[in-house]
């Protein structure tokens, strides 16, 4: 039985679904397809509820969202896309997007989503490095890869959402093509979504996944959300579906298991967060740990916009036990974490429905992972001991491989194990609680930043000689991006220069990887092989 269609409230318990459980993924399959098969005759099933930023709000049933997508399948063939293609996508949250995602997938091309948050230089490194031949871009973020189009000589064809410039294609050609379309027959294995994701070195790093990545999302949606839904079930994230967040955890599972989604075209607010999941009356939301804590500072919001929350999903760092208390007394609702990587996920956490999650800890193992926590000696540690979480391969959500860069696959390997280099310990009931990363990334409101390409922006500057980039704890946040700069002959620090160096991460790479704490300094640490010490650094960082 396919995972959509199990009941796993039938195993009764935690241990009897890992003892029982086994994957059962089909050697053909195509994401598209999940989607078509299930609901193109559906014309009275809401698929996506639209919130506009101008205050227009649009429903669109399955039936509309299947035909603009076979629409647009149609037309990306016209252009020249064959399967295995990169085909990027840049929009905001809507209809539109969902309905690239799936025609991308159904023309067996690969999706390679990137953030409207981005600036020049990070367009400029995914598309070079992913060799994509064709983008889809929302108007209002054309600029931004408009001005890097010169440097990248696989792009062939730019497609605008909006009014297109000169050589530029219009999305709006789409509506001219036939609204039926056959998905490309895939294996399981063929490459289907490529995601950027950044390392503690060098530029973002594209995690190449498979189309049997979305059978691994389905068990663990399922469980992060309770296991069982009904026709109210509506889910939402304020989180870009250029992200895990938002495309894996939410959009493309719910629309498998024929459920609304809730797309927001404004920029994440507390009291807009609200407002929409009142407005559309949603009930199962992922929401980041650093969305959490500004949402509670809202006062009364259950009352004040009709919430009818029941299961709220969060990961990328440990949910305080404050907002689990505020959570199931001020909105009703359960949180249940999970822990995972880009590369590889949802390796651990919570579900409420089948077992008692405990605030602090990640949770459990989902079942069909292998996960343990390893000693540098390769050992499992013992409760009450750290070591390094691992998972054995196997797992669909497991990435192919890292694009073009096979000394980085091979070096996530050790003995037999993914490493994710995340250090946890673990409890006697066998409970996961993460500590921290081992190496230099900076995770920030759910974000994670690698260092070496914030540094890499600021030294451009002529006034910066040197600088170190580590994270800093914020009470909101978690961490923010600090820059330790040491400044080149002839610049004296002050407000200005700060803000300058601010701005230039903001528009060249990406705004949230902007240090929003500037530190200037005389000199910066060296280990004895003559590399920055971020490790001290952000040591002392922790003591201020």
């Amino acid at each position: 039985m396919r995972l959509a269609d199990q009941d796993l409230l039938s195993y009764g318990s935690y241990r009897q679904l890992v003892e029982e459980f086994e994957w059962d993924i089909p050697e053909r399959m195509n994401m598209a397809s999940e989607v078509f098969d299930r609901w193109s005759d559906d014309r009275g099933r809401v698929a996506i509820f639209v919130e506009h930023a101008d205050g227009r709000r649009d429903t669109w049933s399955y039936w509309r969202l299947i035909r603009l997508a076979k629409r647009y399948a149609n037309f990306l063939v016209s252009l020249g896309v064959q399967p295995g293609d990169r085909v990027s996508l840049v929009m905001h949250q809507g209809a539109e997007l969902a309905a690239l995602h799936l025609a991308v997938y159904s023309v067996g091309a690969v999706a390679l989503p990137m953030s409207i948050l981005y600036g020049p230089d990070s367009y400029r490194h995914i598309l070079s490095d992913s060799a994509t031949s064709v983008i889809v871009v929302g108007e209002p973020y054309a600029e931004p890869i408009r001005s890097v189009r010169d440097d990248l000589a696989d792009l062939t064809t730019v497609v605008i959402s909006g009014r297109p410039g000169e050589g530029e294609r219009s999305l709006s050609e789409a509506d001219s093509y036939p609204a039926d379309f056959d998905p490309v027959d895939t294996a399981s294995e063929d490459p289907a979504l490529l995601l950027y994701t950044s390392g503690s070195t060098g530029h973002p790093k594209g995690a190449l996944h498979a189309h049997r990545i979305l059978e691994g999302y389905l068990l663990t949606f399922k469980l992060f959300f309770n296991v069982e839904f009904d026709e109210s079930t509506v889910f939402y994230t304020p989180s870009d579906w250029a992200w895990v967040g938002g495309l894996l955890d939410i959009l493309l599972p719910a629309l498998v298991f024929g459920r609304p989604v809730v797309a927001d075209e404004e920029r994440f607010s507390a009291e807009r967060a609200f407002e929409v999941i009142g407005r559309n009356g949603v009930t199962h939301a992922f929401l980041t740990p650093t969305a959490l804590k500004v949402m509670a500072q809202v006062p009364d919001p259950g009352p004040r916009f009709d919430l009818d929350l029941r299961v709220i999903a969060s990961g990328g760092e440990s949910v305080a036990d404050e907002l689990h208390r505020w959570s199931e007394r001020d909105l009703g609702a359960v949180i249940n974490e999970f822990y995972g990587l880009t590369e590889v996920n949802h390796l651990v956490g919570g579900c409420e429905a089948l077992w008692p999650g405990q605030p602090g800890w990640m949770g459990l193992p989902y079942p069909g992972r292998e996960v343990a926590l390893l000693a540098e000696s390769g050992q499992e540690i013992r409760p009450g001991e750290i070591g390094e979480i691992a998972v054995r391969p196997g797992d669909p959500t497991q990435m192919l491989e890292y694009w073009g860069n096979p000394e980085a696959t091979a070096g996530m390997r050790r003995d037999g194990w993914i490493m994710t280099g995340d250090q946890a310990t673990l409890d006697p009931s066998g409970y996961i609680r993460f500590l921290g990363r081992d190496d230099d990334m900076i995770a920030s409101a759910g974000y994670r930043i690698g260092p070496a390409e914030v540094e890499e922006s600021l030294v451009r500057h002529p006034a910066v000689a040197e600088v170190a980039v580590i994270p800093a704890p914020d009470e909101i946040r978690g961490h923010v991006v600090k820059a330790m700069v040491v400044l080149a002959d002839g610049y004296l620090p002050g407000d200005d220069l700060t803000r300058e160096l601010q701005a230039q991460v903001k528009t060249q790479l990406a705004a949230y990887k902007y240090p929003r704490k500037v530190e200037y300094v005389d000199n910066l640490p060296k280990t004895s092989t003559g590399k920055l010490n971020r490790k001290l650094l952000a040591a002392q960082a922790r003591m201020v």
